[in-house]
């Protein structure tokens, strides 16, 4: 298993704040049950799939992420980009 993971921790933890705020704004709205049982049952799904991918570890850290950790976000630039860019 490869310690780095197919998606971004950071992208999955948007998309796991995303879905609880959608269940949130659909309890909130009063939608039908079955819309707010898909949405809960989304972010409960998200969980369990980083825990099968990744394990505790990986769960750990979408749950509790390290402050100041932008390495997963896409935005870091390596070292020699950012002597490229620096002129």
């Amino acid at each position: 298993m490869s310690s780095d993971p197919l998606v971004p921790i950071a992208r999955t933890r948007v998309k796991l704040a995303v879905s609880g705020a959608l269940t949130i704004g659909a309890v909130t709205a009063g939608l039908p049950a079955w819309t707010v049982a898909a949405l809960a049952l989304t972010s409960i799904a998200i969980p369990v799939a980083v825990v099968l991918a990744g394990g505790g570890r990986l769960l750990r850290e979408l749950l509790l992420p390290v402050p100041g950790d932008d390495s997963g976000s896409g935005l870091a630039h390596t070292p020699e980009e950012s002597e490229r860019l620096v002129t």
